[in-house]
């Protein structure tokens, strides 16, 4: 991300003019990566602090998070020196990414004193530290050899040049010296990120390998307007390639609320992606499990079917028994097949007598005989099992957002079949809890003046189809693919024409696995044909009366 010197320096001049002498209500912690400080200068301000190393930055945001039940050490230590300080200046040197704010507070002798909170923002090194006037530390949210207690805060040694310090174009024509314009600008002054170069390139229309000196010179004017025009309504935030720089350009929204805005969304899409990939890697490691399962049930059927082979050893032996010498072991015996009028030889174990051999097939024939029926069982359970699974997995990979993940979450930690697996690899519940409090929110779309639902998943699936849907509407589902629900609302029963069902069909198609092939069946019939078999799995229903639409 972006969150330059540039960025930064736009951002503390608009925190000095909303948050200089403003008063410090509240500190919170809501995890090791964020401090919020909640700030009154005639209206409330939150003022995020964050060192995540993919998303590190300051501003004033309009999201909170919720707060763990104890507070952290370091959440309790600033609530100690910071609640009720009085915010004296906000500033950073240069365009260099360590802010520095200065608060102004009464230590325990009542005397008015100085301390000073230091946000670095700087990827992996990024570090929020407390220290008194003297700028020795009293505490920091990630202790490392440069930061420890009663150690002098050091500010990360400068070796870059100064744009601001430029007196004018041609300083900085001579230290360009040809070279490619963003490895120039990023490499050799501070405060300047891979994107805000290849953006104001990009406006300016100017190659970053054959540029001329008119160019170099627009470059130069740009920037130096930007900076000269920090806190005015004169430079805006604007996106670039998933990424955003600062502009210089009028202002239509606040440049703290545009980083809000933005950070935001990429942390709820980076939340939504792990979330996604960590509950499609535990359902797709038990599906695995289940096919696995499978394959030793088909060994254990292949085996079974030999159990005949047993039963004839035994009857045969049994004929022949008056043939046979009881004093003698044998390893082996051909006696007369009468089933197949030939002979057959019958291997025993000369250790025991041919009568415990006879004994010995019979008990083998039986015990394969009742475990072709468990196993015939097993199997037929393991398939509805993996067919379970795969509508999971079809779920979570179409999934668009967080509350979708949500949903699916609680299912399947609901789930019978599913629940011992969670509790086994001890998941999170957050999910869980979440989605008891809220609504099932179905999506829709309009055809033909008709209101079209679709189920995202199989709680949405069962609840569109058995719980919301009227006798009269018109239900479709991809034949032998799994896929959503989908619910034509047809509330005064009119005739619906060919066109609009094929519609329909077709938005059911496009949300199934059947999406990419060229030719689909999709059946639909009345929703009051619809019905769920008892202890049938989530999402799994039965139909009559349904007719067949192939959408190619």
């Amino acid at each position: 991300m972006a969150f330059d010197g540039i960025t930064t320096k736009a951002v503390i001049a608009e925190l000095k003019f909303l948050l200089i002498n403003g008063k410090v209500n509240k500190i919170s912690e809501p995890n090791k990566n964020e401090i919020f400080l909640n700030i009154y200068n005639k209206s409330n301000y939150n003022l995020l602090l964050s060192i995540n190393p993919d998303f590190c930055r300051i501003h004033l945001t309009n999201y909170t998070k919720p707060n763990p039940d104890i507070a952290p050490n370091f959440c309790m230590l600033l609530r100690k020196y910071l609640i009720g300080a009085k915010v004296i200046d906000i500033s950073s040197y240069d365009l260099e990414r360590t802010v520095e704010f200065k608060f102004e507070c009464y230590n325990e002798l009542n005397d008015l004193v100085v301390r000073k909170l230091f946000v670095q923002i700087m990827s992996r090194q990024s570090n929020i530290v407390l220290t008194n006037e003297n700028n020795i530390i009293i505490d920091c949210l990630k202790h490392t050899d440069s930061f420890l207690p009663a150690h002098p805060f050091e500010f990360a040694e400068i070796t870059k040049k100064s744009f601001i310090e430029l007196n004018n174009f041609n300083e900085f024509k001579k230290l360009s010296n040809c070279q490619n314009l963003n490895c120039f600008l990023t490499d050799y002054f501070i405060g300047f990120s891979k994107t805000f170069v290849n953006a104001i390139l990009y406006q300016l229309n100017i190659d970053n390998n054959n540029y001329s000196d008119s160019d170099l010179e627009k470059i130069y004017n740009y920037i130096k307007n930007i900076i000269i025009n920090f806190g005015t309504n004169n430079i805006c935030f604007k996106t670039f390639e998933d990424d955003f720089y600062i502009a210089f350009e009028n202002q239509t929204i606040s440049i703290n609320k545009a980083v809000d805005d933005f950070y935001f969304n990429k942390e709820q899409k980076s939340i939504f992606i792990n979330s996604r990939n960590n509950l499609l890697k535990i359902v797709s490691g038990y599906l695995k499990k289940i096919y696995k399962k499978i394959e030793n049930i088909n060994l254990k059927i292949q085996e079974c079917e030999n159990m005949n082979t047993y039963k004839i050893y035994g009857e045969l032996l049994t004929a022949n028994l008056y043939k046979i010498n009881a004093n003698i072991n044998l390893t082996e015996i051909t006696v007369d097949n009468y089933y197949t009028n030939s002979t057959i030889t019958i291997p025993l174990d000369e250790k025991i007598s041919v009568q415990k051999n006879i004994q010995k097939y019979f008990k083998k024939y039986n015990k394969l005989k009742n475990a072709l029926v468990v196993v015939n069982n097993q199997k037929l359970e393991a398939e509805k099992e993996i067919n379970y699974i795969e509508s999971i997995v079809f779920n979570i990979e179409n999934a668009k957002s967080i509350s979708d993940i949500a949903e699916i979450y609680y299912e399947i930690s609901e789930n019978i079949v599913t629940k011992k697996e969670f509790i086994k690899k001890k998941i999170n519940t957050k999910f869980k809890k979440k989605n008891k409090e809220k609504e099932i929110s179905l999506q829709s779309i309009n055809i033909d003046g008709f209101t079209v639902y679709i189920g995202k998943n199989n709680i949405q699936n069962d609840y569109l189809s058995l719980k919301f849907a009227n006798k009269n509407d018109i239900w479709f589902h991809t034949q032998k693919i799994h896929g959503s629900h989908v619910l034509l609302r047809n509330p005064d029963n009119l005739e619906i024409s060919d066109n609009t069902l094929l519609k329909c069909a077709s938005v059911a198609k496009e949300n199934s696995k059947g999406r990419q092939s060229s030719n689909v069946a999709v059946d639909y019939t009345l929703a009051k044909y619809i019905k769920k078999p008892s202890g049938s799995k989530p999402g799994f229903v039965i139909y009559t009366n349904y007719k067949t639409i192939f959408v190619k």
